[in-house]
């Protein structure tokens, strides 16, 4: 087939306006950070690593309703100039895969000469507006911004079509991220590769829209991420603030870097410009004002890059150089960067220690670190993966984590602390550590002191096999603590006997962290037993087995009614087994633990032996339940007996304290008080926050 004159006038646009902005490149850049940008723009990303995408069918025009609010908590404004088969796609999309959320749908005409007007008047559910004139994008935003009902308003391009799920990931990170201020979306074309995570500026004003055709769910743009800017071709943000904020900049007009002023004038306002890769939206390029800056409305790029200049000037000195390779630039200047590393993705809602891990993580991203976990198994573990993601964590896996050795090679100068849970992964990571990040402050998390709880395990048992494993393991692992240049214990227990065993190691607590929930239901609304804690762990076997067989049926025998709730995965044949004893439920793995954690009247802690400190008892503490434990169980935690916890080691005593406490209102509201106000003490985010300060991000 001939080639047109239309078809040959595209490619020699494309070609001038790609060769312009290479030059350009190269004089702010230079040929480094140019010849990068051209190499990925050409990589090939596999088809196993593009987006998997929804796209709805075309089809010729017919009536169709959009399943719109009246009283939205979203408005999606969308500006509209021609390009009426687009709109169409966009419309359609939201028809077909509606949001949770109450929305509604402004499209602002801004005078299109093509079947617009008249189709869009046929769509039910629309608010359709059109401007007396055309007045470019900017205009036709501000005007629909202007009609908006809802509480947040959403900018949302005509020539994109917004994936499933979309709105409502971005609101909801309104409500899981404190001092937010404006949320965009990732961008991806149509061929599933991304456009955008967010966007950069540098501090001669050019911006980069960083990603650029890579992989959508690369580890460096799959979580969540402070940006100097999102694309207004999907944003979101309070319609207060934005009308607060003056709209968008007419100063622009009729378009290019609003979007990149409002970003800067929201953080000027003392919030946060972020980045949610989760909302996902598809971008048709360029479709309204072309990609060539040298003609036509894109040419005000050009233009307004002097004008955003200006008006931003001092705040722009503190932004990366042009030349900064954009892995640097993603990351606000001076933020220090913690890498993590544990065995596997952390759990929280199987084992207390993943919880707490994942609590530090918070605690360190409230601190405004930026922070990366690698799990050893570079494993991608799904929601637990994400939920991390969702944070603000940047976490890596296979395919793109290579193993260790080469990973630490490209990414180790980048850490100002690393810190490794478990002696067993850190002995293999060590070496690496120090050649790839010398710069970085290693710290070694012991979790809890492993040569204790085996050595302890093995006095329960009598075994003196298991004590000679139990010395072997202390020797590992105190060779672990004298190789690292700091070490962190979960208790004072624990701090004591390092101090006796590694007396020249700096060793800190940094103990269960815990977000106190409350005080949950009254003693009345209460009833029966409940036990929590994952069976991978023998203290926990061993526990549960000691207190069905031997405590459970003397406190039956006197409160027959009375059932055992037992909670957590991996449950061994003989734990099983032990449903078929009346009163007991073996429930294993349950999800949400609220309504145990509000619904029982007491938590039984029954270990026998173990290390560190028991997040079974910070968790139901933590929720206003009292708890009745032995003594190993309490250990480190700073508990009174008849005060904070009841603590028996003998069978009939426990069985005892367990009668006492289920009968005694006022005794299980002074331990219920007493227990929320020990977690706050001395396991909530808040009392870790020194230490986390001082240790993992250097401010001493």
């Amino acid at each position: 087939m001939a080639m047109s004159w239309t078809d040959l006038r595209f490619l020699l646009d494309r070609g001038t306006g790609l060769a312009r902005r290479g030059l350009i490149s190269l004089r702010t850049r230079g040929l480094a950070a140019s010849w990068q940008r051209v190499l990925r723009q050409f990589r090939r990303v596999p088809d196993a690593q593009r987006a998997a995408l929804w796209l709805p069918q075309e089809q010729p025009f017919a009536p169709f309703a959009l399943p719109t609010s009246p009283q939205p908590r979203a408005s999606v404004v969308i500006p509209v100039y021609n390009q009426f088969a687009h709109t169409l796609a966009c419309l359609r999309a939201l028809a077909a895969r509606p949001p949770e959320a109450a929305f509604e749908v402004i499209v602002v005409d801004d005078g299109s000469s093509d079947a617009t007007e008249a189709s869009l008047r046929q769509v039910e559910g629309l608010r359709y507006h059109r401007r007396a004139r055309n007045g470019g994008f900017i205009a036709a935003c501000n005007d629909g911004a202007a009609m908006a009902r809802g509480e947040y308003v959403v900018f949302l391009n005509n020539d994109t079509i917004p994936q499933p799920g979309w709105l409502d990931v971005l609101l909801a990170t309104f409500d899981e991220q404190p001092n937010v201020g404006l949320v965009g979306a990732q961008l991806v074309y149509p061929d599933g590769r991304l456009q955008e995570a967010g966007g950069i500026v540098f501090a001669d004003a050019s911006g980069w829209n960083y990603g650029r055709f890579d992989a959508p769910d690369h580890p460096r743009y799959a979580f969540l991420r402070d940006a100097d800017y999102c694309s207004g071709a999907a944003i979101a943000l309070p319609t207060a603030l934005f009308e607060r904020l003056g709209r968008f900049d007419t100063r622009y007009a009729p378009a290019y870097y609003e979007d990149t002023d409002l970003a800067f004038a929201v953080r000027a306002a003392g919030l946060r410009v972020v980045y949610q890769p989760k909302s996902r939206v598809v971008h048709c390029e360029g479709i309204t004002a072309g990609t060539d800056t040298g003609s036509g409305v894109k040419a005000y790029q050009v233009r307004n890059r002097g004008v955003f200049a200006e008006k931003w000037r001092e705040t722009l000195d503190a932004q990366w150089p042009a030349n900064t390779p954009a892995e640097r630039a993603a990351y606000a200047r001076g933020r220090r960067c913690v890498l993590i590393v544990d065995a596997l993705v952390p759990q929280p809602d199987r084992d207390s220690g993943s919880l707490r891990l994942v609590n530090l993580m918070r605690l360190l991203l409230e601190e405004g670190a930026q922070v990366v976990f690698l799990p050893a198994n570079r494993a991608n573990d799904g929601r637990y993966t994400e939920d991390l993601q969702r944070m603000g964590v940047e976490v890596w896996h296979a395919p793109y984590a290579q193993r260790a050795p080469g990973w630490l090679r490209e990414h180790g100068p980048r850490f100002d602390t690393v810190m490794v849970c478990r002696h067993y992964v850190l002995r293999e990571l060590l070496p690496l550590l120090r050649k790839y990040a010398p710069q970085a402050r290693l710290v070694f998390d012991t979790v809890d002191l492993h040569y204790l709880r085996e050595r302890r395990g093995a006095e329960v048992a009598g075994d003196p096999a298991l004590a000679r494993a139990a010395e072997a393991t202390r020797k590992l692992e105190l060779d672990i603590i004298a190789r690292s240049d700091a070490t962190f214990v979960v208790s004072e227990v624990e701090r004591s006997l390092l101090a006796q065993d590694a007396p020249q190691a700096r060793v800190d607590i940094l103990s269960n962290l815990h977000r106190v929930a409350g005080a949950g239901r009254a003693f009345e609304q209460r009833r029966d037993l409940v036990f929590v804690g994952g069976f991978r762990h023998p203290p926990n076997v061993d526990a549960v087995r000691w207190f069905a067989t031997e405590v459970f049926p003397l406190i039956r025998a006197e409160l027959p009614e009375l059932r055992f709730h037992c909670i957590g995965a991996d449950a061994p044949p003989e734990i099983a087994a032990l449903a078929a004893q009346p009163g007991i439920e073996i429930l294993g793995h349950v999800p949400d633990l609220d309504p145990y954690m509000d619904g029982a009247r007491i938590a039984v802690a029954p270990l026998r032996y173990g290390a560190g400190v028991k997040g079974k008892v910070n968790l139901s503490m933590a929720h206003g339940q009292p708890v009745v434990a032995t003594r190993c169980a309490v250990e480190g935690m700073h508990l009174r007996d008849g005060e904070d916890a009841l603590v028996a080691d003998d069978a009939a005593g426990y069985a005892q304290a367990v009668l006492r406490l289920y009968r005694d209102p006022a005794l299980w509201q002074r331990l219920s008080e007493n227990g929320l106000r020990n977690v706050e003490t001395h396991f909530s985010l808040d009392a870790a926050r020194e230490v986390v300060r001082r240790v993992l991000l250097k401010q001493e």
